[in-house]
């Protein structure tokens, strides 16, 4: 395995007129790593993919991929790329085999490697007794495999997924997960995915948080989930910012006001429900304990909830029909 980054990205930004959708981003994608871009709608993570493959030029900043730099060698880089967008690119009217070789035939493959390749591809993911089937016969999941198959057909060394578990359900995205470990295992192909699910993000080997267009933590779902420095303690009241005020006055210890409700990140957070419940009972409506999550953790490093209005804000990355799911 590479000990040259897959993915190098220094202080990169894009505009799009006025609007700054990726702000003086740097980070790096280890060569063979599982990777995931964290971010609901506005965070500019869908702005990075296009970057990364190649469909929108660098406008700022520097990136390297694969050893390549993007702004001179994109045709280099793009013979090495794996790509599945969110919007699906198989035609409906082509059998499964079709669809695969017309896709390696893109990429310069024919005759019996094309063959062999084609047939391997729908064998691993599954498909190979659906070759001679319309995709347009398919379900989601299935048809999801077949842009699988397609990209990972000419053995590239990066591969970018945006969205890829867009319109499944959670049986055929754990059999996507699954796949892209084997991948990764077996060839030590780079995987690089955006995504706006807390739980699929939680499975990848590292996470990069995007919050409005900058990184807002970079680390291991482990690690980030520890950074949150204790249990998270949500408490629901009526005079929120007043309770706020009164738990760091009382206890010395630091409350944010988060959505409407008061939220606590403290060791030991059992020991603290009684306290906080004795000390104001006529504040405290509800209370709620809970182990660091990634939602948490986005709450933590940005001081908003995931799916709060604040994160909701378009970006200008989207494409035709696909907004509100990123």
């Amino acid at each position: 395995m590479s000990t040259l980054p897959a993915v190098d990205i220094a202080h990169l930004a894009h505009r799009y007129g006025e609007h700054s959708a990726i702000s003086d981003l740097s980070l790096s994608v280890a060569s063979g790593e599982i990777f995931a871009i964290l971010g609901p709608n506005g965070s500019g993570k869908t702005t990075l993919f296009r970057v990364l493959s190649t469909l929108i030029p660098v406008q700022q900043g520097d990136v390297r991929v694969l050893g390549y730099d993007l702004r001179r060698e994109a045709d280099a880089i793009r013979a090495q790329l794996g790509v599945v967008f969110q919007a699906p690119s198989v035609d409906k009217k082509l059998t499964v085999m079709e669809n695969v070789v017309f896709h390696g035939r893109l990429y310069g493959l024919a005759g019996r490697e094309l063959r062999t390749r084609a047939d391997e591809m729908l064998m691993r993911l599954g498909l190979a007794d659906r070759k001679r089937d319309l995709v347009e016969k398919l379900s989601g999941g299935l048809r999801r495999r077949v842009e699988l198959a397609k990209g990972m057909l000419h053995r590239p060394r990066l591969f970018l997924l945006d969205e890829p578990s867009t319109g499944l359900d959670p049986g055929a995205r754990s059999d996507v997960w699954q796949y892209l470990k084997q991948v990764r295992d077996e060839t030590g192909v780079t995987v690089v995915l955006t995504t706006h699910l807390l739980d699929e993000a939680q499975v990848a080997d590292r996470i990069a948080i995007m919050h409005r267009g900058q990184l807002a933590a970079l680390d291991t779902p482990a690690a980030l989930q520890s950074a949150v420095g204790g249990d998270a303690i949500t408490i629901r009241t009526g005079t929120p910012d007043f309770l706020a005020g009164e738990i760091d006055q009382r206890f010395n210890v630091p409350a944010k006001v988060v959505d409407g409700s008061v939220r606590l990140e403290l060791p030991n957070g059992h020991e603290w429900i009684p306290k906080l419940v004795e000390a104001f009972p006529d504040r405290v409506e509800s209370i709620n304990l809970g182990k660091p999550t990634l939602e948490d953790v986005f709450i933590h490093f940005t001081g908003h909830r995931f799916w709060s209005d604040g994160n909701a804000e378009s970006d200008h990355e989207g494409t035709k029909g696909t907004k509100g799911k990123r």
